[in-house]
């Protein structure tokens, strides 16, 4: 982890363009040094180091060119390539390939793992043995984003968050476009002007319509009802479409600032 960056003279770690991954199941990616979360990244995913001083990492993530701080601890070597991704909400690791033996990790939906053998019931992995069920591999994208953000019900609603531990508006959305290979940036107001077609505001919502309200964003589920991580019910919920339009609106939130269909 951390001995794979080099160092200067003093003993300080200084890089830049150096790619790794991550190596922990969950780790905050941080505004600046000990600061805020803004968002974050799951084990696997890749990043370029753009500098390292001490123990703190400025990085990159290559999925949405995010950046911020992380602890250099939370890195390893990108040796070998991912192979495939969790696709259950959550899943676990095993040491043997037995499921009453004790869980070594706990990942969240989107980790990425490198696959290096099989058998019946079981994926093995550098990190351990995965049910097989909970892992798709990579080159075969999930087919409906909101069948993605519905494994995500119930999920506590997290700032910045991005897995099934927590998880924020523009992370549902993220996590679940990501899983269908539509690229996708990871706050609202970036989505908001990546994604999708902007429609007639007296337009009918469909099923996979995005809507936008300034620093919030929503699924349409369906003709009556919206799918967010919300700070309303803290939860990733259902919601009636017209009840949080007016919620929202009475917040002192405003209104609907755009929709948009992928």
């Amino acid at each position: 982890m951390a001995d794979h960056l080099p160092q200067d003279g003093s003993g300080r770690r200084r890089v830049t363009g150096i790619p790794m991954v991550i190596g922990m199941p969950i780790v905050d990616l941080a505004r600046r040094p000990d600061g805020p979360r803004d968002r974050q990244l799951l084990l696997g995913e890749d990043v370029t180091v753009l500098q390292a001083i001490g123990d703190t990492a400025f990085v990159q993530a290559r999925k949405d060119a995010y950046v911020g701080y992380l602890p250099v601890g939370s890195l390893s070597e990108a040796s070998r390539p991912a192979t495939h991704s969790v696709t259950a909400p959550a899943t676990h690791t095993y040491p043997h390939p037995d499921i009453k033996c004790r869980e070594s990790l706990t990942l969240s939906f989107g980790a990425r793992l490198t696959v290096t053998g099989e058998d019946s019931a079981f994926f093995a992995t550098p990190q351990g043995f995965v049910p097989k069920p909970h892992l798709t591999p990579l080159e075969q994208p999930l087919p409906d984003p909101v069948a993605v953000a519905e494994l995500f019900l119930g999920t506590p609603y997290l700032w910045g968050g991005n897995s099934r531990a927590g998880i924020d508006c523009s992370g549902l959305i993220q996590t679940a476009c990501l899983a269908c290979a539509i690229p996708c940036p990871g706050d609202s107001d970036q989505q908001e002007q990546a994604l999708g077609k902007a429609l007639p505001g007296d337009t009918r919502p469909e099923r996979g319509d995005l809507l936008f309200w300034k620093g919030h964003v929503a699924w349409v589920l369906n003709d009556t009802e919206i799918l967010h991580a919300n700070a309303h019910t803290m939860s990733v919920a259902r919601e009636s479409r017209l009840c949080a339009i007016d919620r929202i609106r009475h917040a002192g939130e405003g209104p609907i600032t755009s929709h948009k269909r992928l």
